[in-house]
């Protein structure tokens, strides 16, 4: 009965890896952007909040730089955050930060999803969703169709693409932990731009499920703006 399998499948213990690893260059800021605040706490808060509610039972993994375990500590007191997280090492890149984070989950058999701590609008529609594909397929990787006209530069000249067959690549990226340490026992290169870059060079076909274009990436000053707005919306509808 493959429905019957699939809902065993989604049964599965459930992980999430944010990878804060940022720094504040893009933000013209001292201050790493998952740190900022957003709505009166640091972005990263709402990341890890909209996973939490979302999956109460699932266990969460901050993948952080060792210089900002003790900013990350006060920040928690201040704010009374007290959802349950561990913390691993980050490491050089974004690579080696969710290979230390993944190495960290000794459960076998189990869904994983890593999310960027800069993407703190997520919804719970598209986290839950992420896991059950995932469960089902092997993996899950959250993307929207590009809004915009794309164009391709070739040395002086640029020509048109189909823009209905360009996606925008967002997080969470969710897989199988089988699939996923797997790939990420591979040598690091600079080609892996994502878990799903990684994932698909061990072999394995990345299944895209539909993101949404709220689900945005805290980069410049006045993302923040943005973010506040969406949020304050949210809270109207509500």
């Amino acid at each position: 009965m493959p429905g019957l399998t699939s809902q065993i499948s989604y049964l599965k213990s459930k992980y999430a890896v944010i990878v804060a690893g940022g720094s504040g260059s893009r933000m013209q800021s001292a201050l790493p952007k998952q740190f900022i605040e957003l709505c009166g706490e640091p972005v990263l808060m709402h990341t890890i909040r909209a996973f939490h509610n979302s999956q109460p039972a699932l266990q969460i993994i901050l993948a952080l730089h060792g210089s900002y375990h003790g900013l990350w500590a006060q920040l928690c007191a201040k704010h009374s955050f007290n959802i349950p997280h561990k913390i691993t090492m980050g490491g050089e890149t974004r690579f080696h930060s969710i290979k230390n984070a993944v190495d960290s989950i000794i459960d076998d058999d189990v869904l994983i999803a890593v999310h960027d701590a800069v993407r703190p609008l997520v919804s719970a529609d598209i986290i839950n969703e992420a896991y059950r594909c995932a469960a089902e397929n092997g993996t899950a990787v959250t993307a929207v169709k590009s809004r915009d006209s794309i164009r391709q530069i070739n040395g002086d000249s640029s020509a048109s693409l189909n823009r209905d067959s360009i996606y925008l690549v967002q997080t969470p990226q969710t897989f199988q932990s089988a699939l996923l340490k797997k790939a990420y026992q591979q040598p690091y290169t600079d080609t892996f731009t994502d878990d799903a870059s990684v994932v698909e060079q061990s072999g394995v076909a990345i299944t895209l499920i539909a993101g949404d274009y709220s689900n945005i990436k805290i980069t410049f000053p006045e993302d923040i703006a943005i973010a506040e707005a969406l949020i304050n919306k949210k809270a109207t509808i509500r």
